[in-house]
């Protein structure tokens, strides 16, 4: 049974303290996948980055809930939302995660798969139902509110030209390839500008946005998971850069699920602020080779990963090689 601590022993959320571990958390998880890449099992390869994360997330000191995860609680032994991690002697903090983001893309060994996890003060990250959210994102060069939900996909990629002082052929948009946004990439296509278009991993796909100048993505648009909307807000906290996101409810049931989780405008626009409203730490190690990230690169009896560290309070951004041996990884 976890401690009770009174409010007068409540303990601070020191990131910088946090941080290293949280680091270690996405290397373990990315690093229990490495047997499972371009084996086309998607099942097996999540399962493996969920059990590492799930047992380094236990050894840090912290009474940990999470907030945005893989599903709910019967659907164990994922790590499932409202689950209680860490020692219970720590910091009471909020985490989202997402143990493999990109099953399918590390099953068929594609680019941009990523380990990913987010840590917060209790309260500060958005419990999203997994659901849909229509996202719109850009980079921290761009004026606020330079694009809204008001906007018809043609128009934001106009604003976005204008602000840039650019023709819109200039502009790319990465936007995930799925029969719901043909009309969408019609329309973007039809200003002239560039697509991008991925098969899965939008929160990578979000971050593109923050690093247009190596990834040469300006903005992401489309409709993805709810979950992965929150998570890609806490990069962009520490990156810099817009987000908005519009859950989309397709039946009662889904609408349920939100009230129980304390959602009941089902038309909030929410902004990056909205889903992450204090300081994180926020964590991506490479699983497949990327435009952010190297993915896992393989020795004679040696694994080596680079993992994204950052922190919003101070905007740091550190990359970070590990090299493992193979017969001391998960």
């Amino acid at each position: 049974m976890r401690p009770v601590y009174p409010m007068t022993d409540k303990l601070e959320f020191r990131d910088r303290m946090l941080s290293l571990g949280l680091a270690r958390v996405a290397e373990q998880a990315a690093l229990a996948s490495a047997q499972m890449i371009g084996r086309g099992n998607e099942e097996a390869a999540d399962q493996a980055a969920v059990n590492a994360m799930r047992k380094q997330l236990n050894l840090l000191d912290i009474d940990g809930i999470v907030v945005i995860g893989e599903g709910e609680r019967d659907e164990a032994p994922m790590l499932y939302i409202g689950e209680s991690v860490g020692t219970g002697k720590g910091p009471s903090v909020d985490i989202a995660l997402d143990p493999l983001e990109g099953t399918t893309l590390t099953a068929k060994d594609m680019p941009n798969a990523l380990t990913v996890i987010a840590m917060g003060p209790r309260g500060s990250i958005l419990h999203a139902p997994d659901v849909y959210m229509h996202k719109l994102a850009v980079g921290p060069e761009y004026s606020d509110g330079v694009i809204s939900f008001s906007m018809a996909p043609g128009e934001q990629v106009e604003a976005l030209a204008a602000d840039r002082g650019c023709q819109t052929s200039d502009i790319t948009v990465c936007i995930l390839e799925r029969p719901r946004h043909a009309e969408m990439i019609a329309d973007v296509r039809a200003t002239g500008a560039a697509i991008r278009l991925i098969t899965d991993g939008d929160v990578a796909g979000v971050m593109h946005c923050a690093d247009a100048e190596t990834t040469g993505i300006d903005m992401y648009m489309g409709i993805g998971g709810a979950p992965e909307g929150v998570l890609a807000a806490a990069a962009l906290k520490c990156m810099g850069g817009q987000i908005l996101g519009r859950l989309v409810f397709r039946n009662d049931a889904e609408r349920h699920r939100a009230v129980h989780l304390g959602i009941h405008d089902f038309d909030r626009i929410y902004t990056r602020d909205d889903m992450i409203a204090n300081d994180v730490i926020f964590a991506a190690t490479g699983v497949t080779n990327g435009s952010l990230l190297p993915g896992i690169k393989r020795e004679l009896g040696w694994l080596t990963t680079q993992t994204l560290l950052m922190r919003s309070k101070t905007g740091s951004v550190r990359r970070m090689e590990y090299r493992s041996s193979i017969e001391l990884s998960p």
